[in-house]
C-alpha cells in the first residue's frame, strides 16, 4: 500500500504552480478588510491570506481569509472561492469550523470565520503520546464531521491532520473547506483534471482523477489518519496494518482498501465499526505498554490545569483578566491569586527553568510554599527573601522566575517584586507609554543570600498592571500593550494570547503562554 513518488509531490490545492516559485509576500498589512479590523497576518495558504481580526461590536476574535491579489480576477480560483463559502454556510456542526459572513467588495471577496484556538493534528501526533482509546475518541469525531458534510452532499477532498484542531477544550475541529466539493458537481469531466489535495492523504481514485471522487475517497483519507494517531507518527505515505492493534486492523484495512467498492461506502458504518471497538474489550487487551504514555501524558496535562484558580477572583476595585496557551509539551507556568489579610490582595507568577514533568513538580511545590509564605509575610521582598531561602535549602541547582503584585486598593499603592527578568508592566489613563517596572533581583534560588527589593507604587482607579510569561516579552511589548489598552482586561489577555500564537505558530506550540491583566 506504498508508492515512494506518490507521497513526495507537491500540490497547490486546485491551482498548478510552476516549478521553482515559492509563496507570494504577503501584502502591506491592511487596517480593515470589511467592517473587520486587522490585527496581524494569522497564516499563508496556497491561494490565500488568512488575517487575525475583530467584530468590530464585541472585539471578539475572527479569521479573515482574503485570496492573493494575483488570483482575484481568475474565475475559477473565484469560483472555489464562493463554494467554499457556501460549503460553510450549509454546514453546521460543533466539528466543524463557523462561517460567520461572506462579503464580495469592488476589489475582494473574503470569508469572515470562526477563530479558534488549539493545536493541529498534526503537531499532537508529533510531540505529544496519545492513548489508543483517546485516538478513537478523535478518529469518532473526525468522523461525525465527515457524516455531516456528507449528509449535505459534500465531499471534503482534503482531509490531513493539519486541517484539523483539537481546540483547548479538547474537542476536534475541521478547518478548511477549500477544495470540498458537492457530490452533484463532482461527475463532470474536465479537460486536464488538476490534483486537487494532499497526495498522502489521497485515494487512489482522486490521485488518478480527481473530479470522480465520492464520500468513500473521504473515509480513505480519515483512514490514513486514524494509522498515524494510533501510531504516534506520521506515516509518509508508508502504511503497515501490521503493526495496528488487532481489533482495529480490520476496520482500518477496509477504510484503505484500494478499491472503491471495497471499501466503507458510509462513513456511519465506519463510526459504527470503531464505536463497537472503543467500546469492547479488545481495546484495554490491546494497549501496548507505551500506550500508558498518552495516559500518563493526559494526566500530566490534568495535573497542570489543577494547580491553577479555577476562577477569577472577586475583589474589591479591581478587575482581572487572565488567558493561558496550553503547549503541546509539558512545561508548565504557575500563577495564582491570593486574598491576604487587611484588604491586601496579590498575583504570583512563576515559570520553572527546569522544563517537563521536572517543571510541574517544582511549580507544584511552589504553589505551596507561596500559598503558606505569603499570608506570613509583609511585604513583597519578604516573600521572595522566605522563599529563596527555601528553595536554595530544600531544592538546590532548582531556579524560578518569580514575578508578584500586591494590591492595597484602601492606600491606592501596588507593590511589585520580580526575580529573574521584569515581566510586569504599568500604565496610567490619560498617559502615552506603558512601562516595564524596573528590576535587579536574580532568579529565585540563583544565590543563596539574597537581598530582594520591591518597587512600590501609586494605584488609581483607572491604572492597569500586566504580568506576563516570559516568551511573550520583546521589546514591541509596551507597544503591544498600549495597542491594546482600550480593552477589558479579560479580552486584553485573549488578545494577546491571540496575536502570540498567530505570529510564530511552530515554535510557540511548544511553550507555555500565560497573560494576566488588572484594572483599578
Amino acid at each position: 500500500m506504498t508508492d515512494p513518488e506518490f507521497h513526495k509531490q507537491d500540490t497547490l490545492p486546485g491551482l498548478k504552480k510552476p516549478p521553482g516559485t515559492h509563496l507570494e509576500a504577503p501584502p502591506s498589512l491592511p487596517k480593515k478588510i470589511g467592517t473587520y479590523p486587522i490585527e496581524g497576518l494569522y497564516r499563508e495558504g496556497g491561494m490565500c491570506f488568512l488575517y487575525l481580526a475583530s467584530r468590530p461590536e464585541t472585539r471578539d476574535p475572527v479569521i479573515i481569509k482574503v485570496l492573493k491579489p494575483h488570483l482575484r480576477r481568475n474565475p475559477e480560483v473565484i469560483a472555489k472561492f464562493v463554494n467554499e463559502a457556501n460549503i460553510l454556510a450549509l454546514a453546521d456542526h460543533p466539528n466543524i469550523v463557523q462561517l460567520y459572513e461572506y462579503e464580495e467588495t469592488s476589489s475582494e471577496h473574503y470569508i469572515a470565520m470562526e477563530f479558534i484556538q488549539g493545536q493541529s493534528l498534526h503537531s499532537i501526533i508529533e510531540h505529544n503520546p496519545v492513548s489508543l482509546r483517546r485516538a478513537v475518541e478523535i478518529i469518532l469525531e473526525i468522523a461525525y464531521a465527515l457524516c455531516h458534510l456528507h449528509t449535505l452532499g459534500v465531499i471534503h477532498r482534503d482531509l490531513k491532520p493539519e486541517n484539523i484542531l483539537i481546540t483547548d477544550q479538547h474537542a476536534v475541529k475541521l478547518i478548511d473547506m477549500g477544495v470540498a466539493q458537492m457530490l452533484s458537481a463532482s461527475h463532470h469531466k474536465t479537460p486536464q483534471p488538476q490534483l486537487v489535495g494532499t497526495p498522502i492523504y489521497m485515494s487512489p481514485e482522486q490521485h488518478s482523477n480527481p473530479e470522480e471522487v465520492s464520500y468513500a475517497s473521504d473515509i480513505y483519507s480519515l483512514g490514513i489518519i486514524a494509522y498515524e494517531l494510533v501510531l504516534g507518527k506520521l506515516s509518509h505515505g508508508q502504511i503497515h496494518l501490521a503493526l495496528m492493534p488487532k481489533g482495529l486492523q480490520k476496520i482500518i484495512a477496509k477504510a484503505l482498501q484500494r478499491r472503491v467498492e471495497d471499501r466503507y461506502q458510509d462513513v456511519v458504518d465506519l463510526i459504527t465499526d470503531l464505536s463497537a471497538y472503543l467500546n469492547s474489550a479488545n481495546l484495554e487487551r490491546e494497549r501496548k505498554g507505551t500506550d500508558q504514555l498518552g495516559d500518563l501524558s493526559m494526566h500530566l496535562q490534568q495535573a497542570k490545569m489543577l494547580m491553577l484558580p479555577l476562577a477569577l477572583p472577586q475583589w474589591p476595585g479591581l478587575d482581572v483578566g487572565v488567558s493561558i496557551h496550553r503547549s503541546i509539551v509539558l512545561d508548565t507556568i504557575y500563577y495564582d491569586f491570593i486574598t491576604l489579610s487587611d484588604e491586601r490582595y496579590a498575583i504570583a507568577m512563576v515559570e520553572p527553568t527546569n522544563k517537563g514533568v521536572e517543571g510541574i513538580i517544582e511549580a507544584a511545590i511552589l504553589k505551596g510554599l507561596i500559598a503558606a509564605l505569603s499570608r506570613l509575610a509583609t511585604t513583597p521582598s519578604n516573600l521572595a527573601t522566605f522563599l529563596n531561602d527555601v528553595i536554595s535549602s530544600e531544592l538546590p541547582g532548582r531556579t524560578f522566575l518569580f514575578n508578584y503584585a500586591m494590591f492595597i486598593p484602601s492606600q491606592h499603592t501596588v507593590s511589585v517584586i520580580s526575580c529573574g527578568p521584569s515581566h510586569v508592566w504599568i500604565g496610567h489613563p490619560g498617559q502615552q507609554d506603558i512601562s516595564n517596572i524596573p528590576n535587579s533581583n536574580p532568579a529565585l534560588g540563583s544565590s543563596i543570600s539574597s537581598e530582594h527589593q520591591e518597587v512600590s507604587l501609586p494605584w488609581r482607579s483607572g491604572d492597569s498592571l500586566y504580568i506576563l510569561s516570559e516568551a511573550l516579552c520583546t521589546p514591541s511589548t509596551n507597544q503591544m500593550l498600549q495597542s491594546l489598552s482600550d480593552l477589558p482586561p479579560q479580552k486584553l489577555t485573549d488578545a494577546i494570547i491571540r496575536k502570540a500564537t498567530a505570529s510564530d505558530q511552530g515554535p510557540l506550540e511548544q511553550i507555555p503562554l500565560c497573560a494576566i491583566s488588572v484594572m483599578g
